[in-house]
């Protein structure tokens, strides 16, 4: 009795989206997978490498800082490797001097150069909010009624412009809700119960969540759906994780993204600012912010160091897209995209597919969030192959 051939998967981006589903399709069924990557090195925008001056492990597309009260998830990454301990304590250079981010009472006590307690800074704090406002209507008013004038200003209005290349009035209320103001001393970026970084960096992570006897890997291999020639012998299915916009030619517009550029500091220094992260909120200073990578290795010990200045502009062809602006003009474009990707499979032209990362669902997501749902996706996918039925095309409802 001849054995039916294994199928073979091709997934498009090797990013964690990807690679976390490749490796979940191996290890839960019979099956090949191949894993294409335009650029020259795998891990997408997490990808990270050794200086060659200094030795420092550089985050090359900005800084990522693994934070989860997931435990799958951070039991799920330490398979692949040593995450050690790093607590981001962003500082803030501004006009009126430095300060810890986020908003806590040391920052509170410094910027008005008073020594109150938490019930006091709590008291104090609601009395400087704009009484006039009810229900915040975008960012610039929640923060005026959560903050008052002088925060806000300070810390939040001239950072929002250049972040987003918009006015804090353009933009919805939520996003200030998710940034959180402390009444303790707790200068902690994050509140997760887990926060690390990998000891020899998110490529050589991704590099063994792809070591699999089952899986290959193609670099520099440009995924071009006008020119794909898709065939059954070939690939059973395609899981495609980059721009949903790009995958369709951009035949309905092309959605809004924000993306960073760096500039390398040139400095001789054993340390240039002494933090991994200091934030530039003031509009007079053209970038955001600057990391010193060093800083995010406090295990190790180098003589030189290396920083970055990160500028934030408007996405443009050729440009890498980092974060979705998801404005009302972009939501409508989002539904037509959508529509598109669950037609496509039945279209003439058309070859079996489905969408998944932060790029093809057009929403911004931290690590831990693009690895459990890829872990979940990967279940509901192979549940669909062993009832021969059609695997979801996204992962997530429409939002």
């Amino acid at each position: 009795m001849t054995s039916l051939p294994k199928p073979r998967f091709l997934v498009i981006g090797s990013g964690f989206s990807g690679t976390v589903l490749a490796r979940q399709l191996v290890e839960g069924m019979e099956c090949f997978v191949e894993v294409w990557d335009e650029r020259s090195h795998v891990a997408g925008n997490c990808h990270t490498e050794r200086d060659a001056a200094t030795g420092v492990m550089v985050h090359k597309y900005g800084p990522h800082i693994f934070n989860t009260d997931n435990e799958q998830v951070w039991k799920y990454v330490h398979r692949f490797g040593d995450f050690r301990p790093f607590v981001n304590r962003v500082k803030a250079c501004t006009s009126r001097g430095m300060f810890s981010m986020p908003i806590n009472l040391l920052t509170i006590n410094q910027f008005f150069g008073k020594t109150m307690n938490p019930d006091e800074a709590r008291n104090f704090i609601a009395s400087l909010g704009d009484k006039t406002i009810n229900e915040p209507k975008n960012f610039e008013e929640q923060a005026l009624k959560m903050l008052g004038r002088e925060l806000y200003e300070t810390f939040f209005k001239g950072y929002t412009i250049k972040q987003w290349g918009c006015h804090p009035t353009d933009l919805p209320a939520s996003v200030l809700k998710r940034l959180p103001i402390r009444f303790n001393y707790d200068d902690n970026y994050y509140e997760k119960k887990y926060q690390g970084i990998p000891a020899e960096g998110y490529t050589e992570v991704i590099r063994r969540i792809l070591d699999h006897p089952n899986i290959t890997v193609r670099l520099g291999e440009k995924f071009d759906v006008s020119s794909f020639h898709f065939s059954l012998s070939a690939f059973s299915y395609i899981f495609y994780t980059g721009p949903l916009d790009a995958f369709f030619g951009y035949s309905e517009g092309r959605l809004g993204y924000r993306t960073v550029t760096f500039e390398h500091v040139e400095t001789d220094s054993s340390d240039y600012q002494g933090n991994a992260v200091i934030n530039y909120p003031d509009l007079d200073t053209p970038f955001t912010r600057i990391h010193e990578h060093k800083h995010f290795t406090p295990w190790e010990k180098h003589d030189k160091t290396v920083a970055f200045r990160e500028y934030s502009k408007e996405t443009e062809p050729g440009d890498i897209p980092y974060y979705p602006k998801r404005l009302a003009t972009d939501q409508a474009l989002l539904k037509k995209y959508r529509s598109l990707g669950e037609e496509f499979s039945i279209s003439p032209g058309g070859f079996p597919v489905s969408f998944l990362g932060r790029l093809a669902t057009y929403r911004y997501m931290d690590m831990e969030a693009v690895i459990n749902e890829a872990i979940v996706f990967s279940e509901n996918v192979l549940q669909s192959f062993r009832e021969k039925t059609a695997p979801p095309v996204f992962p997530n409802h429409e939002r």
